[in-house]
């Protein structure tokens, strides 16, 4: 038992954690694809440059990417330069990533709440990817790594009442039953990382 606990927590190389960082970030943007291909939302940051996307039509990578740098003097300030630079990858990652997908992949038939839900899916395990791996997409997933690493409060709980909050101001942007899946998606997303990302259940 000593052994199996000590190999679990053995940190991750470099190498890993690029190679982490990579395919989460693929997951992830393809996930964008979908739910803004269905014209709906989801929760953080990624759903703040969804609102505004929709509303100016300016480019979601480029929104995504102005929104979360206010949020880097609190990574560095709190969770160090490690984590602040893996960050920013994974957003500069999500960012490029979601605008070239278009270049490759078109749908001509999608179902909005499939693709809402099946997209939301997909961002909580590249989360959970992305944690594990000590990084984040910005935003409130700093915040919530934070408060979970200083104060034992669970990032889950803590994404799924602030993502709820943006679903919900989106209430005059998207139609009743694109805000139903939104919010379903929402909550899928964050029982994800609830249940697969917790204190002392991973370390690397």
């Amino acid at each position: 038992m000593q052994n199996a606990a000590a190999v679990e927590a053995m940190p991750h190389s470099w190498l890993e954690d690029m190679l982490a960082i990579l395919i989460s970030t693929l997951m992830i943007s393809f996930a964008v694809i979908l739910i803004r291909q269905a014209g709906a939302l989801t929760g953080g940051t990624v759903g703040l440059a969804f609102l505004i996307h929709y509303l100016s039509g300016w480019s979601f990578g480029v929104l995504f990417f102005l929104i979360n740098l206010p949020f880097y003097y609190l990574a560095i300030r709190r969770m160090g330069w490690r984590f602040t630079l893996k960050t920013f990858t994974a957003i500069s990652l999500v960012s490029v990533f979601s605008d070239m997908h278009q270049q490759f992949i078109h749908f001509e038939q999608l179902n909005p709440v499939y693709a809402t839900l099946f997209g939301s899916l997909l961002i909580g395990l590249g989360l959970i990817v992305l944690f594990r791996h000590r990084g984040s997409l910005g935003g409130v997933n700093i915040l919530a790594l934070y408060l979970q690493e200083r104060y034992g409060i669970r990032a889950g709980k803590l994404q799924m009442a602030v993502d709820l909050s943006i679903v919900i101001a989106s209430l005059f942007v998207v139609s009743w039953s694109i805000l139903l899946a939104s919010i379903g998606g929402a909550i899928v997303l964050n029982l994800i990382i609830a249940m697969n990302f917790r204190p002392g259940r991973y370390i690397a």
